[in-house]
């Protein structure tokens, strides 16, 4: 029972770490078809906002794990809300700044 959580915990935490790259400016780990038409000095830009996003969902997995560590009931809206804020927010980075999303 408990694995799920701590699965959810650490993945949340290994995607949070790639959202603190992508934030720093190492985008490497954006596939690279989604960051082809990212001008060169758009590129912190980019990775702020696809980070932001990225990062948004690590919390809401480590947040929605820990919930169901503490209290062993199970907030699912809290992890949905988190990836569909993340999504948009990486979307929108997506459009802005490769001009598209793909």
């Amino acid at each position: 029972m408990y694995t799920k959580m701590y699965l959810m915990i650490i993945l949340g935490v290994l995607i949070s770490i790639l959202a603190v790259l992508n934030m720093k400016g190492d985008i490497r780990s954006i596939h690279w078809y989604n960051r082809t038409k990212v001008k060169e000095s758009d590129i912190p830009k980019y990775g702020k906002v696809v980070g932001l996003g990225t990062l948004i969902i690590g919390i809401s997995l480590i947040f929605n794990g820990l919930v169901q560590l503490i209290f062993e009931k199970a907030f699912d809206s809290i992890m949905i809300a988190g990836v569909i804020i993340g999504c948009c927010i990486m979307l929108y980075g997506q459009i802005k700044y490769n001009k598209g999303i793909f």
